[in-house]
């Protein structure tokens, strides 16, 4: 009995010693295994650019500082979510907003529009018999002229023969009155007036050379002869325009048509008078559409004896929306969609806690003011994206997630400052047309940047002020096709002006430039080599890149201070 229980306690003990031994060692390789898990789902991150996601440690691709691991990512995420760090939600400014139902009523529709002569004002001063024009009292376009007023004097053989026959006729008028009144009304048909009949009779004597006067008061708007030229009866000398009335012609796209009616209120708007507006009303609403364009003109009559609007004017119309308060229609601003091609796409925030996004794809209807209705895609209450789009969209590519160019989803391919090359890419496609008409854009740009370079406030804000002209100069159809890229270059040109800092302007610029070379990049034809050149220490060391014609790197984003700071990132050609 004794030497059962030996064995027992040898037994009890055996089993204690390999618990202890082996025990230990099973966990440890579970932790191991636990340990190498975790290693193989760390993503890695860069502290100054944490939309940068990367499976691998290595160099950031938009400074070149070495990755940091990223908080691990939540679990129980789809395929096609991921998640931006409160770090990057912050640095990037992104912002959301609940997608709800709004009174169509209650928008206010956008046109934009130009000033026009008032046709029905205009007149053309013609000649009403043949001759050679003696003295020419018109020397340009725009002078004022009144009514009864000596335009020129014409030397006409037909009328030179004409007068003969009068003096002739009325030495027997009363012999033959029947002949004497028909040379007289042949008179009156060149419209000689009777006064000047009279003269011609009581005097004996032929006239050598005959005035025009002026039938109307206005504005000489077109001179369509010289002095000396050979005129024809019923020739056009003078278009006189009355311009105390001109017309405000906006374009009106396919989808917005049910919108307007005859009678409407208006407001109208203009950049010469930033603090002034027009109340008026719509005039007239054209039936013929324009295929092209895919517009009709909507006009407004403005009263302008104050010559407050000039012929060739943007203008600006914000006009009530007339659709039935009972309609409602799902509306987002247009800051949240982005565009490419044929696709609209928004990013939707998929967890109300979490910074956890995903890209959803919806169908846009009409424009209502900085709002688009929402055809299909949303619902209401759906919490979106509406500033910082581009970035969150950065970050989809990065990580392998559908994106704006990526429909599909899967890995990216990296290249110099975050720049993302799809291995399907969905290039936006833009017409000659616009293409061509970007070019003066392009040009105001270099010299924008040239102002910068020499750091000089007031050339800046100069060089600005061009750079919105010749992105006014851009008809409002192709602004409609350009993704919204014009608006933003647009809006963002206005904060570098002569109220602000050096340090303001180049923020501004920086903003412009990302979107121009954004832009660019999908152009199949540009006249000049472009060459893209990128700083790593603008903007607080988070770096900015900027467009030049000449590969010679000349810093806008610190001038004399860092002169030749940064490097050429890409050829546009």
């Amino acid at each position: 009995m004794k030497k059962y229980i030996i064995y027992i306690g040898i037994l009890v003990v055996g089993l204690l010693l390999g618990w202890f031994f082996f025990g230990n060692s099973s966990n440890k390789e579970k932790e191991h295994n636990h340990s190498e898990t975790a290693e193989t789902n760390q993503m890695w991150t860069c502290s100054m650019h944490p939309q940068i996601m990367q499976p691998e440690a290595g160099d950031c691709p938009i400074c070149g500082m070495d990755l940091i691991p990223a908080e691990a990512s939540s679990e129980g995420l789809s395929a096609n979510e991921f998640k931006l760090t409160k770090n990057a939600m912050a640095l990037a400014n992104i912002q959301t907003s609940t997608v709800g139902n709004s009174t169509s009523n209650d928008a206010t529709i956008k046109l934009s529009g130009k000033i026009v002569e008032n046709e029905e004002a205009n007149v053309v001063q013609a000649s009403y018999f043949s001759g050679r024009i003696e003295r020419l009292n018109i020397s340009s376009t725009g002078e004022e002229v009144r009514k009864g007023q000596l335009l020129a004097t014409i030397y006409s053989p037909e009328l030179f023969s004409a007068q003969q026959e009068l003096i002739t006729a009325s030495s027997f008028k009363e012999s033959q009155p029947a002949l004497y009144k028909a040379v007289r009304n042949k008179l009156k048909l060149w419209k000689i007036s009777e006064n000047q009949i009279n003269q011609i009779e009581a005097s004996g004597k032929v006239k050598q050379n005959f005035p025009i006067y002026a039938t109307v008061s206005g504005t000489v708007s077109e001179k369509l002869v010289e002095q000396g030229d050979y005129v024809k009866q019923g020739q056009a000398l003078l278009k006189i325009t009355n311009l105390n009335t001109v017309w405000a012609l906006f374009d009106v796209y396919e989808n917005q048509v049910e919108l307007f009616k005859k009678g409407q209120n208006i407001t109208i708007t203009s950049n010469a008078y930033p603090n002034k507006e027009f109340k008026e009303k719509v005039d007239f609403i054209d039936p013929t559409f324009n295929p092209s364009t895919r517009t009709v003109k909507l006009r407004v009559v403005l009263n302008n004896k104050n010559r407050e609007f000039k012929t060739g004017m943007f203008v600006e119309g914000n006009i009530e929306n007339t659709m039935s308060k009972k309609e409602q229609s799902l509306t987002i601003p247009s800051s949240a969609i982005l565009w490419t091609g044929e696709r609209s796409v928004v990013y939707l925030k998929t967890n109300p806690d979490e910074p956890i996004f995903e890209m959803r794809e919806v169908t846009i209807g009409k424009q209502l003011g900085d709002q688009y209705e929402v055809v299909d895609g949303l619902k209401n209450g759906d919490e979106i994206v509406t500033n910082g789009t581009f970035t969150v969209d950065a970050s989809a590519q990065l990580q392998g997630k559908k994106s704006m160019m990526n429909k599909e989803g899967g890995k990216t391919m990296t290249g110099h400052e975050g720049h993302t090359m799809n291995k399907a890419t969905d290039k936006i496609e833009f017409n000659t047309a616009i293409e061509k008409s970007f070019q003066p854009v392009i040009n105001a740009y270099i010299n924008l940047k040239d102002a910068l370079i020499k750091s000089d406030v007031a050339m800046a804000s100069n060089k600005s002020e061009i750079f919105r002209k010749a992105l006014d100069a851009i008809s409002v159809n192709e602004r409609a096709q350009t993704h919204n890229y014009w608006s933003k270059l647009h809006k963002t040109s206005k904060g570098i002006n002569e109220n602000v800092s050096l340090k303001q302007q180049r923020k501004q610029f920086q903003i412009l430039s990302d979107n121009l070379i954004a832009i660019i990049r999908n152009f199949d034809e540009i006249e000049s080599k472009l060459f893209v050149q990128y700083c790593p220490m603008a903007d607080n060391n988070k770096g900015g890149s900027w467009l030049s014609k000449e590969e010679q790197v000349l810093n806008p984003y610190f001038g004399d201070k860092m002169l030749k700071c940064g490097s050429v990132k890409e050829i546009i050609e």
